[in-house]
């Protein structure tokens, strides 16, 4: 057994534990709650001011994440596009994540030992229901190349990190000079893994106590597909 006697040693709990003392210093201002996704995505902007300039792009993960990442695609002057991501289910247990799918990539952990067929006709089916989806809400813009740019992707919070961090893994299937994650708020957990998992994370709550990402924001309405078209539409005309 190892006697820390105060030491934090190297490892995941030194990761966690910088995490959190970091987090504290950041809101020992005592922000507790954030007023709503703009003064989130002002908050956010100003913490991502270091990328602007660069050859990058906004990915937000819809629908509560492209209005948060439109007023930081702007700020940044990068293009935005939503990312969509769906997990790939195991054949006796479809809530089970095996994998995910994206539009252009695959990510399958070979572990769960599932014919390739199965494999193979669920990429299609989730595929297809991508494609319906990226199409309502983009049109026929083609996906931006993430080929050596700063990605940084963009939600309104997280709760368990599955969607996220499928969508971290497909992006780097793009091979993008650097993968940011940028959020309002995150459980300490997470918060400690997707700094390990990216090159940047920037978050600006991670409460000890977490039981869902809305009990965080005095205001958080329901983002409709229209209120995502029209962001999205405005930042192509701007």
């Amino acid at each position: 057994m190892c006697e820390c006697k105060g030491v934090i040693h190297d490892g995941w709990f030194a990761r966690f534990y910088s995490v959190i003392q970091n987090s504290i210093i950041q809101n020992q201002d005592a922000m507790e709650t954030i007023r709503n996704r703009e003064e989130a995505a002002q908050l956010l902007a100003m913490r991502l001011a270091k990328y602007k300039g660069e050859k990058g792009v906004v990915l937000a993960i819809p629908r509560g994440g492209v209005p948060i990442g439109a007023h930081i695609a702007s700020a940044l002057g990068m293009p935005l596009e939503v990312t969509l991501t769906k997990k790939i289910g195991h054949p006796l247990n479809p809530e089970f994540a095996i994998g995910a799918v994206s539009l252009e990539s695959v990510a399958v952990d070979e572990r769960a030992e599932v014919p390739a067929a199965y494999i193979a006709a669920e990429v299609e089916r989730v595929r297809k229901s991508l494609q319906q989806k990226y199409k309502t809400f983009m049109g026929d813009r083609k996906p931006i190349s993430l080929k050596g740019r700063v990605v940084i992707i963009v939600d309104d919070g997280i709760a368990t990190g599955k969607t996220l961090e499928a969508t971290v893994q497909l992006v780097r299937k793009g091979n993008p000079r650097k993968v940011v994650v940028a959020v309002p708020v995150a459980p300490p957990t997470a918060a400690a893994h997707f700094s390990a998992l990216v090159d940047d994370f920037v978050c600006l709550l991670v409460p000890p106590f977490f039981q869902a990402v809305g009990q965080f924001y005095e205001e958080f309405p329901q983002v409709s597909d229209e209120e995502v078209i029209q962001l999205l539409q405005e930042q192509d005309q701007g």
